[in-house]
């Protein structure tokens, strides 16, 4: 916990997180880099990150699975192209029956086909096959989504995936490590209780920042790269 949050909104965080990847990458040649952001709080922060290294954005879409009564508690996630990641000790200790646990899965399949729609419009997702894949968010918690991530994303053929985050607790760094290549967190803080108190504006950021966001990182000729300071003033989930 701190006295100060450290970032100010998920553009500051992002300007901070962009340089640690930046650093993290230096000698690795940048047009093998793709950037992904989880929405939809992860997209304005990748937006800073894509800038940074000049690399091409995306959204990669995953949905957190919710405990019934207590969305904001994960159960497990999904991801597109199938993939689903259980949390078996949650899902064991609060006794969920598998019937609760099918209701969700196939609610929020529904919500992450929506979504794609929705983002993607008409234009493809990034070919991650051989690249290296910056994922990114807003902060970790438990690590659910971003592991169902990391599942479909090396299903896709990626050759190395760094997880990237401004925040997150030092055990699921720790676990996140085992399964992907690197990961870059700016605040491990000692005593984890949300991710939202390491923002001083945490405000939820809509669908039309997402469009907004992803629509000027495809722009022909003016990629997150060649975007002045007033690029990515977003400051929500």
């Amino acid at each position: 916990m701190w006295f100060e949050r450290p970032f100010s909104d998920r553009r500051h965080a992002g300007h901070v997180l962009a340089g640690a990847v930046a650093t993290h990458l230096a000698g690795a040649a940048r047009d093998d880099v793709v950037v992904l952001g989880l929405p939809r709080g992860g997209v304005p922060v990748a937006f800073e990150v894509a800038r940074k290294l000049g690399a091409p954005l995306d959204v990669f879409i995953v949905r957190k699975l919710g405990v019934p009564g207590h969305d904001e508690l994960a159960m497990g996630a999904i991801a597109s192209g199938e993939v689903l990641v259980h949390n078996r000790d949650v899902i064991d200790a609060l006794g969920i029956d598998d019937g609760d646990v099918e209701s969700v899965i196939l609610k929020e399949r529904a919500e992450l086909a929506r979504r794609e729609l929705s983002y993607r419009e008409s234009a493809p997702p990034l070919d991650v096959a051989g690249k290296i894949v910056v994922l990114v968010d807003d902060g970790i918690a438990t690590g659910s989504t971003i592991r169902a991530a990391i599942a479909a994303i090396h299903d896709r053929g990626a050759r190395r995936i760094i997880v990237a985050a401004p925040v997150a607790p030092k055990e699921t760094c720790s676990q996140l490590t085992a399964i992907a290549d690197d990961v870059v967190v700016v605040e491990v803080p000692e005593r984890f209780r949300a991710v939202g108190e390491a923002y001083e504006d945490f405000t939820q950021t809509t669908d039309a920042e997402v469009h907004d966001l992803l629509a000027r990182a495809r722009l022909p000729g003016s990629s997150t790269s060649s975007s002045d300071g007033s690029d990515g003033e977003h400051t929500s989930q």
